[in-house]
Protein backbone atom coordinates (compact mmCIF):
# COMPACT_ATOMS: atom_id res chain seq x y z
CA UNK A 1 0.00 0.00 0.00
CA UNK A 2 3.00 2.28 0.74
CA UNK A 3 4.32 1.44 -2.41
CA UNK A 4 1.50 2.48 -4.20
CA UNK A 5 0.73 5.57 -2.58
CA UNK A 6 4.29 6.72 -2.76
CA UNK A 7 4.03 6.11 -6.78
CA UNK A 8 0.87 7.99 -6.95
CA UNK A 9 2.26 11.34 -5.29
CA UNK A 10 5.41 10.54 -7.23
CA UNK A 11 3.29 11.13 -10.81
CA UNK A 12 2.80 14.81 -11.92
CA UNK A 13 -1.10 15.41 -12.66
CA UNK A 14 -2.43 16.01 -16.04
CA UNK A 15 -2.65 19.49 -16.41
CA UNK A 16 -6.60 19.50 -17.10
CA UNK A 17 -6.99 18.58 -13.30
CA UNK A 18 -4.83 21.44 -12.64
CA UNK A 19 -6.85 24.23 -14.43
CA UNK A 20 -9.84 22.17 -12.98
CA UNK A 21 -8.20 23.19 -9.16
CA UNK A 22 -7.11 26.87 -9.81
CA UNK A 23 -10.55 27.82 -11.89
CA UNK A 24 -12.05 26.27 -8.60
CA UNK A 25 -10.10 27.89 -5.86
CA UNK A 26 -10.25 30.91 -8.08
CA UNK A 27 -14.07 30.92 -7.63
CA UNK A 28 -14.15 30.12 -4.07
CA UNK A 29 -12.47 33.10 -2.55
CA UNK A 30 -13.69 36.18 -5.11
CA UNK A 31 -17.36 34.61 -4.12
CA UNK A 32 -17.22 34.33 -0.73
CA UNK A 33 -15.68 37.98 -0.25
CA UNK A 34 -17.88 39.69 -2.01
CA UNK A 35 -20.90 37.69 -0.43
CA UNK A 36 -20.17 39.16 2.92
CA UNK A 37 -22.44 42.18 3.79
CA UNK A 38 -24.09 41.64 0.53
CA UNK A 39 -28.02 41.87 0.78
CA UNK A 40 -28.09 38.17 0.47
CA UNK A 41 -26.72 37.59 3.47
CA UNK A 42 -28.58 40.04 4.59
CA UNK A 43 -31.31 37.76 3.60
CA UNK A 44 -29.62 34.29 5.28
CA UNK A 45 -29.98 36.65 8.38
CA UNK A 46 -33.39 37.31 7.89
CA UNK A 47 -34.62 33.85 7.37
CA UNK A 48 -32.09 32.10 10.11
CA UNK A 49 -34.51 34.64 12.64
CA UNK A 50 -37.85 33.29 10.82
CA UNK A 51 -37.38 29.63 10.76
CA UNK A 52 -35.85 27.07 13.00
CA UNK A 53 -34.94 24.35 10.88
CA UNK A 54 -31.57 25.48 10.12
CA UNK A 55 -30.54 22.85 7.88
CA UNK A 56 -33.37 23.27 5.59
CA UNK A 57 -32.38 26.98 4.85
CA UNK A 58 -29.05 25.63 3.78
CA UNK A 59 -30.60 23.39 1.66
CA UNK A 60 -32.67 25.99 0.09
CA UNK A 61 -29.91 28.36 -0.17
CA UNK A 62 -27.48 25.10 -1.95
CA UNK A 63 -30.17 24.50 -4.23
CA UNK A 64 -31.13 28.23 -5.18
CA UNK A 65 -26.98 28.93 -5.71
CA UNK A 66 -26.73 25.64 -8.04
CA UNK A 67 -29.47 26.56 -10.27
CA UNK A 68 -28.76 30.41 -10.68
CA UNK A 69 -24.73 29.78 -11.15
CA UNK A 70 -25.25 26.78 -13.50
CA UNK A 71 -27.49 29.35 -15.67
CA UNK A 72 -25.05 31.85 -14.90
CA UNK A 73 -21.78 30.29 -15.72
CA UNK A 74 -23.07 28.87 -18.52
CA UNK A 75 -23.92 32.25 -20.27
CA UNK A 76 -20.92 33.18 -19.48
CA UNK A 77 -18.82 30.42 -21.25
CA UNK A 78 -21.39 30.35 -23.89
CA UNK A 79 -20.80 34.24 -24.80
CA UNK A 80 -16.68 33.58 -24.29
CA UNK A 81 -16.75 31.14 -27.37
CA UNK A 82 -17.96 34.40 -29.31
CA UNK A 83 -15.02 36.19 -28.90
CA UNK A 84 -11.43 35.69 -29.01
CA UNK A 85 -9.07 35.02 -26.25
CA UNK A 86 -7.81 38.35 -26.52
CA UNK A 87 -10.95 40.31 -26.64
CA UNK A 88 -11.99 38.39 -24.47
CA UNK A 89 -9.17 38.93 -21.70
CA UNK A 90 -10.17 42.82 -22.44
CA UNK A 91 -13.35 42.44 -21.18
CA UNK A 92 -13.30 40.19 -18.54
CA UNK A 93 -9.97 42.53 -17.31
CA UNK A 94 -11.98 45.25 -17.06
CA UNK A 95 -15.14 43.85 -16.40
CA UNK A 96 -13.33 42.57 -12.47
CA UNK A 97 -12.15 46.45 -12.27
CA UNK A 98 -15.48 47.41 -12.11
CA UNK A 99 -17.26 44.99 -10.37
CA UNK A 100 -13.93 45.58 -7.48
CA UNK A 101 -14.83 48.64 -7.16
CA UNK A 102 -18.85 47.88 -7.10
CA UNK A 103 -18.15 46.45 -4.12
CA UNK A 104 -16.99 49.08 -2.07
CA UNK A 105 -20.51 50.21 -2.15
CA UNK A 106 -22.45 48.62 0.92
CA UNK A 107 -25.65 46.81 0.16
CA UNK A 108 -28.83 47.48 2.14
CA UNK A 109 -31.82 45.46 3.23
CA UNK A 110 -34.62 46.27 0.45
CA UNK A 111 -37.42 44.09 2.69
CA UNK A 112 -38.48 40.95 2.19
CA UNK A 113 -41.29 38.97 -0.25
CA UNK A 114 -42.77 37.54 3.14
CA UNK A 115 -45.35 36.09 1.08
CA UNK A 116 -43.16 32.84 0.25
CA UNK A 117 -43.30 32.49 4.01
CA UNK A 118 -45.78 30.46 4.24
CA UNK A 119 -44.27 27.31 2.06
CA UNK A 120 -42.19 26.91 4.90
CA UNK A 121 -37.92 27.78 5.09
CA UNK A 122 -36.83 25.10 2.10
CA UNK A 123 -39.05 26.34 -0.63
CA UNK A 124 -39.29 30.23 1.03
CA UNK A 125 -35.21 30.44 1.04
CA UNK A 126 -34.97 28.24 -2.60
CA UNK A 127 -37.47 30.68 -4.03
CA UNK A 128 -36.08 34.07 -2.02
CA UNK A 129 -32.50 33.35 -2.45
CA UNK A 130 -32.94 32.66 -6.39
CA UNK A 131 -34.36 35.86 -7.03
CA UNK A 132 -31.98 37.59 -5.10
CA UNK A 133 -28.95 36.50 -6.58
CA UNK A 134 -30.52 37.68 -9.78
CA UNK A 135 -28.35 40.76 -10.95
CA UNK A 136 -26.54 40.34 -7.83
CA UNK A 137 -22.41 40.80 -7.52
CA UNK A 138 -21.65 37.18 -6.89
CA UNK A 139 -24.08 36.16 -9.92
CA UNK A 140 -22.22 38.58 -12.34
CA UNK A 141 -18.64 37.15 -10.74
CA UNK A 142 -19.82 33.83 -11.15
CA UNK A 143 -20.34 35.12 -15.14
CA UNK A 144 -16.33 37.17 -15.00
CA UNK A 145 -15.30 33.77 -14.00
CA UNK A 146 -16.73 31.32 -16.30
CA UNK A 147 -15.98 33.33 -19.09
CA UNK A 148 -12.07 33.67 -17.96
CA UNK A 149 -11.76 29.77 -16.81
CA UNK A 150 -13.78 28.56 -19.80
CA UNK A 151 -14.38 25.81 -17.40
CA UNK A 152 -19.01 25.77 -16.13
CA UNK A 153 -18.47 22.81 -13.34
CA UNK A 154 -15.39 24.23 -11.94
CA UNK A 155 -16.56 27.39 -11.75
CA UNK A 156 -19.87 26.74 -10.21
CA UNK A 157 -18.99 24.45 -7.52
CA UNK A 158 -16.43 27.09 -6.65
CA UNK A 159 -18.72 29.86 -6.67
CA UNK A 160 -21.31 27.50 -4.27
CA UNK A 161 -18.70 26.60 -1.92
CA UNK A 162 -17.43 30.16 -1.78
CA UNK A 163 -21.09 31.60 -1.19
CA UNK A 164 -22.04 28.90 1.13
CA UNK A 165 -18.89 29.45 3.28
CA UNK A 166 -19.89 33.19 3.70
CA UNK A 167 -23.58 32.31 4.66
CA UNK A 168 -23.85 28.70 6.77
CA UNK A 169 -22.03 30.65 9.95
CA UNK A 170 -24.47 33.67 9.53
CA UNK A 171 -27.70 30.74 9.66
CA UNK A 172 -26.10 29.46 13.17
CA UNK A 173 -24.73 32.57 14.67
CA UNK A 174 -26.70 35.45 12.88
CA UNK A 175 -26.73 39.09 14.59
CA UNK A 176 -23.53 38.22 16.89
CA UNK A 177 -21.44 37.14 13.91
CA UNK A 178 -23.00 40.13 11.51
CA UNK A 179 -21.82 42.48 14.70
CA UNK A 180 -18.58 41.45 14.90
CA UNK A 181 -17.19 40.95 11.32
CA UNK A 182 -15.24 44.20 9.99
CA UNK A 183 -17.18 44.25 7.07
CA UNK A 184 -15.88 47.79 5.89
CA UNK A 185 -12.34 45.78 5.66
CA UNK A 186 -13.41 42.94 4.26
CA UNK A 187 -15.52 45.01 1.53
CA UNK A 188 -11.57 46.87 1.21
CA UNK A 189 -10.32 43.11 0.37
CA UNK A 190 -12.54 41.74 -1.82
CA UNK A 191 -12.11 45.79 -3.88
CA UNK A 192 -8.60 44.26 -3.91
CA UNK A 193 -8.39 41.09 -4.90
CA UNK A 194 -10.76 41.79 -7.65
CA UNK A 195 -8.89 44.51 -8.58
CA UNK A 196 -6.32 42.29 -8.84
CA UNK A 197 -7.40 39.80 -10.58
CA UNK A 198 -8.73 42.05 -13.73
CA UNK A 199 -5.35 43.75 -13.55
CA UNK A 200 -3.40 40.31 -13.61
CA UNK A 201 -6.05 38.98 -16.94
CA UNK A 202 -5.29 42.79 -18.59
CA UNK A 203 -1.65 42.17 -17.62
CA UNK A 204 -1.76 39.12 -19.68
CA UNK A 205 -3.69 39.87 -22.31
CA UNK A 206 -1.11 42.63 -23.09
CA UNK A 207 1.19 40.26 -22.94
CA UNK A 208 -0.59 38.08 -25.68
Amino acid sequence: MAGVLSCLLSLNPPIGILKMIHAFLSSVIPVALAEIGDKTQLLTLFLATRFARKYAIIAGILCATLLNHMVSAWFGVEVARFFTPQLMGWVVGFSFLIVGLWLLKPDKDDGVDTRFMRFGPFVATAVLFFLAEVGDKTQIATILLAAQYRDLYSVVLGSTVGLLLANVPVIFFGNWLMQRLPLNQIRISACFLFCLLGIIILIQTWSN
